[in-house]
């Protein structure tokens, strides 16, 4: 009964944070009350969908800046959720790992199992099925490298700053 009890206090606090005011105040203190681990001047958009299970299992660090209508899945199934392995059980695991300084864009889907690297931006729209290395910016459907950042995106930095350090990554050749 508790355990059912935590699940409805878990989902109605997703639900009040999807529509509340204030995405570096009030959303973000209503996922930390959910079990999200959020650094500190972290900013999330309106209608984010932060793993609406397992919220422990997502961890957002400093000075991020989350879009609207981002959805971060730290999960598949429930099959096997109890299940020892050697990493603990699934509720103990982290899935999701936003570092420092990190920017995703509005619509992102980020998939369980990754981690985006400090200072990385993720472009609007794009679903990221792996992890993403440090000040590099991916995009797409899957989410691939197009760019080294110089710099962070972060709210304070100066947008023709950040474009101005941006170097292409060259595609494979096929």
């Amino acid at each position: 009964m508790r355990k059912n009890l935590a699940g409805v206090r878990n989902r109605l606090l997703q639900v009040v944070a999807l529509y509340a005011p204030g995405g570096d105040s009030t959303r973000v203190r209503l996922h930390r009350l959910r079990g999200v681990e959020i650094g500190e001047d972290t900013w999330i958009g309106f209608d984010t969908l932060i793993e609406p299970s397992y919220p422990h299992r997502v961890v957002i660090g400093r000075r991020v800046a989350v879009g609207m209508r981002v959805l971060i899945l730290a999960h598949f199934a429930h099959h096997g959720r109890n299940r020892e392995s050697s990493e603990g059980t699934m509720d103990d695991r982290v899935s999701v790992r936003i570092e420092d300084d990190a920017f995703i864009g509005p619509g992102v889907m980020i998939m369980p199992n990754v981690t985006i690297g400090a200072g990385a931006v993720v472009a609007a729209g794009s679903v990221v099925t792996r992890s993403v290395a440090p000040l590099t910016m991916v995009q797409g459907n899957p989410a691939k490298p197009i760019a080294r950042c110089g710099i962070p995106l972060g709210l304070d930095t100066p947008i023709k700053e950040f474009y101005r350090r941006l170097t292409p990554i060259e595609p494979p050749a096929e």
